[in-house]
């Protein structure tokens, strides 16, 4: 979930690709309360977590050097734990160990699609789009139901410049989680390489929720891709997925003041 693209989930700042972190709850113990000797019983059992659980607490709170030492107590043949190692590089922007990591995660287990989106995320940062692109394919196609990892492919699509496919990717994303954009963080694109690739991003993500219905959101989409540098009046009159959206006053008074 976004270091970038829910990339890299860090997954979100820029359109970054979101790393996908497992959940961790936690309940921590109430204050202690005294009592005297006569009411305390006489044995009180103690829940001692195991390096994983202790990997876990201390991730959360953003103790990563910690972690990282919690989870190599850890049994080292899971792929669980090797892709949790990656994950607290990867927060520390150690981008060798945390690739070093989900290799090994995958190689454990080559099933593993969270280890692979998370590469991905690794190959996002170092801007080579194409071999994120291949590995947030190859976790699509391990998890074909993630919206997290079709929003990371077309953020690296946008990066490398082919806003057809990314929004195609972005579509897709939609389609599975209505609000895949707000828990990623990948509705911010101010790292693409400029105004006119930004511009082209908003507008297309107008066009995924005009298209859904959700004008609010579009028109606020559309409002960044006009202050970025999108002109192309033509498109803005007759792209199919604007129509009920060119109803409203509210897109109106937009062309009115770009006009101005």
């Amino acid at each position: 979930m976004t270091l970038c693209p829910r990339v890299f989930c860090l997954c979100s700042m820029a359109v970054l690709p979101v790393l996908v972190v497992p959940s961790v709850r936690c309940q921590l113990a109430s204050p202690p309360v005294e009592i005297s000797e006569v009411t305390r019983p006489s044995t009180v059992p103690k829940i001692q977590p195991n390096p994983e659980m202790q990997g876990d607490l201390l991730a959360v709170r953003q103790h990563y050097l910690d972690a990282i030492a919690a989870y190599k107590a850890a049994p080292q043949d899971s792929a669980v734990i090797a892709n949790k190692i990656g994950v607290a590089y990867h927060h520390m922007f150690d981008l060798n160990d945390a690739k070093l990591y989900y290799e090994r995660a995958i190689k454990l287990d080559p099933n593993y699609a969270q280890a692979v989106n998370n590469l991905g995320a690794i190959y996002h940062a170092e801007k080579n789009y194409r071999q994120a692109e291949r590995y947030y394919r190859r976790a699509i196609k391990l998890d074909p139901k993630s919206p997290l990892f079709y929003s990371n492919l077309g953020t690296a699509y946008f990066f490398s410049g082919n806003v057809k496919k990314g929004a195609e990717a972005y579509s897709q994303a939609f389609a599975l989680d209505p609000d895949v954009f707000e828990h990623t963080g990948a509705s911010k694109i101010e790292e693409l390489s400029s105004t006119k690739d930004l511009a082209a991003v908003n507008y297309e993500l107008a066009k995924t929720y005009a298209k859904a219905g959700l004008n609010d959101r579009a028109l606020a989409y559309l409002r960044k891709a006009l202050g970025e540098g999108f002109n192309d009046r033509k498109k803005l009159m007759n792209d199919p997925e604007l129509a009920s959206l060119r109803e409203t006053p509210e897109f109106l008074q937009l062309l009115t003041l770009r006009r101005q």
